[in-house]
């Protein structure tokens, strides 16, 4: 694809506050210019590409120096957005950062939009949509395994795949058309049916498959929802606090201590748990507490893990039986604490499958972790070191309808249509699968998806 000419955009690159270092970004065709207008070193039309330059940051109106620098110079169409690029490397204050960023807006540059530099990636060849939505994933991964599917899709594993399968149709396509057209045999139309019910299922198969990743990528991706609920009391804050390695929710033996949801992620065996340590569920006056246990309520619906804890040195009271229930028909798991207490649990009204724990003494907390990987992933391992998975909504929804023209092809195979008229349906399966990478995507859903991108990237 060949660059497209854009004006010079810019914008800060680094989390704003207080760091080491802050990058203030230029692209286009006037980044080396404006750059120059705005720095005292040496002449950046002069050095090499992809070189490192130190000097001064001064404001050409005052001749006043803001700060010492170092100045990242890249020519291109060897640069990320395959244009020029200038990154101007600072203090990482707040206060100087954006100084810059406004004598570069002075001096001709436009400030970037959210994604702009990535859109401009995708827009100039360098990228395409999967691996420009991998580098979104990139930044947002909380997990080592969440970050090598996004490596992964990154590097076009994705990519390769869907466009191997495009072409694939694409010569299916061809060769019905050369069948119909030229027919050497009498019986052209049965070959071409053949030839169309073959290949639709090989097509069906792979993406089925790719399919059949799309509950671990997500997860992987997105993480597990999972709600800690309980009556008050039982250990729900401890447990939080356990799976953390880390005091985050208030732990103390009066009733009602916690009176929000608390959200905290946390990494087991590569898997993020948003864990959500729950209000309570109680009937309460406290006006405060209500609120709490209604939220704690919407967040045990919404949950895709429920982790429900009884006191086993209690017996069962009103509000665990009605715990119990509501939450049966969710992926859960019963957690018995304060085993290291005598028990006085009714153990006969429990499922078979209560997990005893005992969080003052750290007993069984890994077996919840391993409970976790059984439920979710039946045992098999949680990734596969070089599969390629789905984990992107948009890319989900996108194969899904990509399988229902297939099987459209299918039923107009079964009622004998004219193999023109099915051609319709696989040519659609094309044009969806095209949509994955960009090849096919409108212009209204290309500004949509780079409009959730964070501003400088």
């Amino acid at each position: 694809m060949i660059t497209k000419e854009f004006d010079t955009i810019v914008a800060i690159s680094t989390p704003l506050g207080e760091g080491a270092i802050g990058i203030v970004r230029l692209s286009g065709t006037e980044s080396f210019a404006i750059a120059q207008k705005i720095f005292k070193g040496k002449n950046l039309a002069e050095v090499a590409s992809h070189s490192l330059n130190y000097g001064h940051i001064v404001d050409p109106r005052t001749q006043q120096v803001l700060d010492e620098v170092m100045v990242g110079a890249m020519r291109s169409p060897k640069t990320f957005t395959r244009e020029d690029v200038i990154e101007i490397n600072t203090h990482g204050g707040i206060a100087v950062t954006n100084e810059i960023l406004q004598l570069a807006i002075r001096e001709g540059a436009r400030m970037a939009e959210p994604g702009e530099f990535t859109k401009r990636a995708f827009l100039n060849g360098r990228v395409d949509l999967t691996q420009a939505e991998a580098i979104m994933d990139l930044i947002r991964a909380k997990t080592d395994k969440a970050m090598n599917i996004a490596v992964q899709q990154l590097d076009g594993s994705l990519s390769t795949l869907i466009n191997e399968t495009r072409q694939e149709i694409l010569n299916t396509l061809a060769q019905v058309e050369v069948n119909i057209d030229y027919p050497e045999y009498d019986d052209v139309e049965e070959l071409t049916t053949k030839l169309l019910w073959e290949k639709t299922a090989d097509f069906e198969a792979l993406l089925r498959s790719l399919l059949a990743t799309a509950k671990r990528g997500k997860i992987l991706r997105e993480g597990i929802s999972t709600a800690i609920i309980g009556r008050p009391n039982v250990g729900k804050s401890s447990l939080l606090n356990n799976l953390l390695r880390e005091d985050k929710a208030i732990v103390t033996d009066i009733e009602g201590t916690t009176r929000d949801v608390i959200e905290e992620y946390v990494n087991i065996k590569g898997v993020p748990l948003k864990l959500i340590d729950t209000a309570g569920i109680r009937e309460t006056d406290d006006v405060v507490e209500k609120i709490g246990v209604e939220r704690s309520k919407k967040a045990l619906q919404e949950a895709d893990l429920v982790l429900l804890v009884l006191n086993a040195s209690e017996p069962l009271t009103e509000q665990d039986r009605q715990l119990l229930t509501i939450s049966q028909d969710s992926n859960r798991i019963v957690l018995l604490n304060k085993m290291d207490l005598p028990s006085q649990i009714e153990r006969a009204e429990l499922p078979a499958d209560v997990l005893e724990i005992s969080v003052l003494h750290n007993q069984n907390i890994d077996h919840i972790e391993e409970r976790i990987n059984a439920l979710f992933f039946e045992n098999a391992g949680l990734v596969e070191q070089d599969a390629t998975y789905l984990s992107n909504a948009r890319h989900i929804s996108l194969i899904e309808q990509a399988i229902e023209s297939l099987e459209a092809v299918n039923q107009g195979l079964d009622l004998g249509m004219p193999v023109d008229l099915v051609q319709v349906d696989l040519t659609r399966t094309w044009e969806i699968l095209g949509e994955i990478t960009g090849d096919a995507a409108p212009d209204e859903l290309i500004t949509q998806l780079f409009s959730q991108f964070c501003l400088g990237k």
